[in-house]
């Protein structure tokens, strides 16, 4: 498995699978592996071993579960339930494919999902709780034991529909990601340090927000770290990005102290990496062929990025 650390700690990740319908003005993907565990897993199994929690119906493809077997996650917890796949289906517009508008969602069996730990998952020592409803978040958060970092994700309509929900969700994990805008929305405030701040009151250590081809920004309560976007010539289709964001990130802390800065400054360039491949090309298509040399070479890239080299004449 390429870059798979052999000493890297498991990681627990709950969320989404789904069958999604994508289309571009140029393209279209239909009935494509989604959901964000599917992002999430893919990435994060380049770097450690992964724990999925999650429910399909009984039409889910059989090369979709051979391509997370091939990965090594752990399916002990995917639930095959009667009945239909969760299904999405979007579209996007713009020059940057930057307008999104969801056209259809069938929840399927996952509007009944509730996470069932299987035991040998309970001491995940790394959590990633996807996102779903914060209710749901809660529900895993009483089923695992002393874990070491737990980050969660979320979206808009939870911000907008169930606020305390997230109060609570917040007070009780190590890392919360956003985007800008999401960031905004939960605190009130215009601008993303004060945005951020208002974050960690609830107790987080880390807020980091991501901002898409902008890069991504870790907010500690005394310090902020830029990580750089990865310049791309071609974005095929957005989906996923921010999972696959998380699952570079955590993979990196797996194999390492996830409670020192420099580590998690590192993750934060590994996250930009892997979600840079999910965008080259519909579904988990490039997260799922990616190696470990492509890796490396789009990490140094953004290490080239961020780093002052005293050795170059300075520009005027």
């Amino acid at each position: 498995m390429a870059g798979r650390r052999i000493n890297a700690r498991p990681i627990l990740v709950v969320g989404s699978v789904a069958l999604d319908d994508v289309r571009t003005a140029a393209e279209h993907a239909p009935e494509v592996l989604g959901g964000a565990a599917s992002y999430f897993s893919l990435a994060a199994s380049l770097f450690a071993p992964v724990r999925m929690v999650a429910v399909v119906g009984q039409d889910f493809p059989e090369e979709h579960l051979q391509l997370f077997k091939e990965r090594s996650i752990d399916l002990d917890g995917l639930q095959v339930k009667p009945g239909k796949t969760f299904r999405w289906r979007a579209q996007y517009s713009g020059i940057r494919l930057e307008h999104r508008v969801t056209i259809e969602t069938q929840l399927n069996v996952f509007a009944d999902f509730h996470p069932s730990l299987p035991d040998a998952f309970r001491d995940s020592p790394l959590v990633f709780l996807a996102n779903i409803q914060p209710a749901l978040q809660l529900e895993v958060l009483e089923q695992v034991r002393d874990s070491a970092f737990i980050a969660c994700d979320t979206m808009n309509l939870w911000i907008e529909t169930d606020r305390p929900g997230l109060e609570r969700l917040y007070r009780r994990v190590h890392c919360v990601l956003m985007n800008a805008e999401e960031a905004v929305q939960f605190s009130g405030e215009p601008f993303l340090p004060a945005a951020a701040r208002a974050v960690l009151s609830y107790g987080p250590r880390v807020v980091i927000v991501k901002q898409g081809e902008h890069g991504s920004i870790l907010f500690t309560r005394d310090r902020a770290f830029v990580a750089p976007a990865m310049p791309l010539d071609v974005v095929r289709d957005p989906t996923g990005a921010g999972d696959a964001f998380a699952g570079g990130l955590l993979g990196h802390l797996a194999g390492a102290d996830s409670g020192l800065e420099p580590v998690l400054r590192r993750a934060m360039l590994y996250g930009n990496v892997l979600g840079s491949l999910a965008v080259e090309d519909f579904s988990v298509r490039r997260i799922a062929g990616a190696g470990q040399d492509e890796i490396d070479r789009r990490l140094s890239t953004l290490i080239d990025m961020i780093t002052l080299d005293d050795s170059r004449p300075a520009g005027r």
